[in-house]
């Protein structure tokens, strides 16, 4: 049993809850592997169509926790070995974050309130982010002397741009949840006494939608937002073409024709 991280399925949804609250949620190996987990689990189980990832307490998540295994090891000398670390090591979020942005389900982050360096990188690889109105998001890093380098700038300027990643990253300022929807880092705010209903009803609407479709739609998009409008469009008709071949689409073409029918006068 992991105390700092609880995983529960209800209905179509994997909720993954993390509870480390005496250091503001900052993320451990236990909560790594607790993430690791409960990715896995989504992934081998069928019934779950969405993993939905949020915290407990006044914070999200403060980052990595760097009295942990998560931080990198400074008895390492050798640029090579440090980059090898972060590509292969149990302490690294490069293989955990890695893994849920190659995930063909989608993950969703709420965020009840601050999200800070590791815990935004970790956010930048989820499909959705979604944030309550006290939510708020900074990357430390630079104060330290480094770069978020889990996706706090590679994911970042996809994601919003090298105007606000330069913000992010060169100027170490904080944004609030209203900036951050104005800037694309997150879908939708919602007031904080409302927000955990809000949360939910959009992971019940996701979970609805057709899983092979949802996964191809993962794929492409990923695909089309690194190629031109020509090859974009290759993409499309590959994902469609075997949408349309399969039983899923065809099924739910043959329920939605017969409402229709049963509809008409």
């Amino acid at each position: 049993m992991n105390p700092s991280l609880q995983i529960s399925a209800k209905g179509r949804i994997l909720e993954v809850v993390i509870d480390r609250q005496e250091k503001l949620n900052a993320i451990n190996l236990e909560i790594a592997e607790g993430l690791a987990a409960g990715l896995a689990r989504l992934l081998d189980d069928d019934a779950l169509r969405v993993m939905l990832i949020r915290a407990k307490g006044r914070y999200f998540s403060a980052g990595s926790d760097i009295n942990s295994e998560m931080f990198p090891d400074m008895s390492i000398r050798s640029m090579a070995a440090f980059r090898r670390w972060y590509r292969e090591s149990k302490g690294s979020l490069h293989p955990l974050l890695d893994g849920f942005e190659a995930a063909e389900k989608p993950i969703v982050v709420a965020h009840q309130g601050p999200c800070l360096g590791g815990a935004l990188e970790m956010s930048l690889s989820c499909d959705f982010r979604l944030a309550a109105a006290s939510a708020s998001y900074a990357l430390p890093e630079t104060a330290l002397g480094s770069l978020p380098g889990s996706g706090g700038v590679s994911r970042l300027t996809r994601m919003v741009g090298p105007h606000w990643a330069r913000w992010f990253v060169m100027a170490n300022l904080p944004i609030s949840a209203e900036r951050a929807l104005a800037i694309g880092l997150v879908h939708d705010v919602y007031p904080d006494d409302q927000f955990e209903a809000e949360v939910w009803a959009f992971c019940e609407n996701l979970a609805k939608q057709p899983s092979e479709t949802v996964a191809a739609a993962k794929l492409a998009i990923e695909l089309a937002a690194d190629l031109d409008r020509g090859q974009g469009r290759n993409v499309e008709r590959l994902a469609v073409s075997g949408l349309v071949m399969g039983e899923e689409f065809r099924d739910l073409l043959a329920e939605t024709r017969a409402r229709l029918a049963r509809k008409k006068p």
